[in-house]
């Protein structure tokens, strides 16, 4: 399949890449800086992009079939990047008529609220309150495409390695409260083109 990465120099948008030319898929990755990206492999194309930027988006999205965003992150100095990034990136989809789109977000967003220990729900009215807010918009943004859309929510992002053994649902409550970037990575890519996911805010999880 052809997939292109919106956010693929992130932590989870580089795993995605990893695994998506290992399982034979030919895609392109979008980074703001190609120097700080130094995948490689035969079916892979890296292009520079800027999400708040239209005609560079467009250019991205000629010939593939599917689109994963994976926006945001510590560094990030564009104000409210994921919900401008993932509006752009909704409009050029429907005039390529592309519809399979996978966007990342966070459990704690929307209905995943009570899935979120008290603590950290200080910490996301507080600290993050505008992080969780861009998250919030950009998941309103999603359900009011005409896509064939699935929101994965992922709990406390780690490092490591791919085990395939995590929990994926609508309304389920984490029991480590983590997951690692690899696994979300891989829930992804299992449902590129599972039609059950279409229209869902996923949760992921140990």
């Amino acid at each position: 399949m052809n997939i292109v990465i919106f956010g693929a120099s992130g932590g989870t948008g580089r795993e995605a890449v990893r695994q998506a030319v290992a399982q034979g898929h030919n895609v392109t990755a979008v980074v703001r800086n190609p120097h700080n990206f130094t995948e490689q492999s035969p079916n892979l194309t890296v292009l520079t992009g800027d999400v708040t930027r239209p005609e560079q988006i467009q250019a991205a999205l000629a010939g593939q079939s599917a689109v994963l965003i994976s926006l945001g992150g510590r560094n990030d100095t564009v104000e409210n990047v994921c919900t401008v990034g993932t509006q752009h990136i909704l409009s050029a989809m429907q005039a390529a008529q592309i519809r399979r789109v996978l966007v990342v977000t966070s459990m704690g967003v929307g209905d995943s609220k009570s899935q979120v220990p008290f603590a950290f729900r200080v910490i996301m009215n507080t600290f993050l309150k505008k992080a969780f807010e861009d998250k919030e918009t950009q998941e309103q943004a999603v359900r009011a495409s005409n896509l064939d859309w699935t929101i994965v929510r992922p709990s406390g992002l780690v490092d490591g390695t791919v085990t395939g053994k995590y929990l994926a649902g609508e309304r389920i409550a984490p029991k480590q409260g983590r997951i690692t970037r690899a696994d979300v990575a891989h829930y992804l890519l299992a449902n590129l083109e599972n039609s059950d996911s279409f229209g869902k805010a996923v949760t992921v999880t140990y």
